[in-house]
């Protein structure tokens, strides 16, 4: 066990926000596909909530991050909910993405860095980090609504579609879309970005200059 609690390489909150997203993308999934497309949304909207009391629970505290997304998560599927369109659940992340892509670039515009806000007594870094940090994440967050887009228009969310074998609705390619693509890409990503950030990184006890 303490093997694998070293090998593991994520932690309590990282756990958590992981799960939060994905759980409930996996509730929708399976509910949608043997009871529909209202079924998956309540099943949606209460994992969400589930995962809000976990986080609250696991880490007495609720992050900004993860707690907005929630609210725009439930916000949208009451909207599918009471219209029976999936087509508001699935703008959600577009809408979103491209909010917070805008709310970055201006913040940089303005000379004001989102990111070393939250994160700069965390993690130390010059400010062409950040800044390169900032402009690297919101750049992505217009693809990943980009390909949210191309995805959601290109299937057709009452057409059926044979996916590696599988038979599913357009609402499925896309909640599997999310799961299997966007999910691992956002990680990889993260990660990777936060290894190009070490040549940026500020030694607090020496005060050294960033390493090239």
């Amino acid at each position: 066990m303490k093997w694998l609690l070293k090998k593991y390489p994520f932690n309590a909150e990282q756990t958590v926000n992981i799960l939060g997203e994905f759980g409930p993308l996996v509730a929708m999934f399976i509910i949608n596909a043997t009871h529909g497309i209202i079924a998956g949304t309540w099943a949606l909207i209460i994992a969400t909530l589930i995962s809000v009391v976990a986080m609250l629970w696991v880490l007495k505290r609720l992050p900004m991050f993860p707690l907005i997304a929630s609210g725009v998560t439930i916000a949208f599927g009451i909207m599918t909910l009471l219209t029976g369109d999936a087509m508001w659940i699935q703008i959600k992340v577009t809408i979103f993405n491209i909010m917070f892509a805008v709310f970055l670039f201006v913040g940089l515009w303005m000379g004001k860095n989102f990111f070393k806000y939250i994160f700069g007594k965390t993690f130390h870094y010059t400010k062409e980090g950040w800044d390169k940090f900032t402009w690297s994440f919101a750049w992505f967050f217009v693809l990943t609504a980009v390909l949210n887009e191309a995805v959601r228009l290109g299937f057709a969310k009452d057409e059926m579609y044979n996916i590696l074998g599988f038979t599913m609705d357009g609402v499925n390619v896309w909640i599997l879309f999310k799961i299997c693509l966007i999910m691992p890409m956002s990680g990889l990503y993260a990660w990777w970005l936060t290894q190009q950030m070490q040549r940026y990184r500020i030694d607090t006890d020496t005060s050294s200059a960033p390493a090239e």
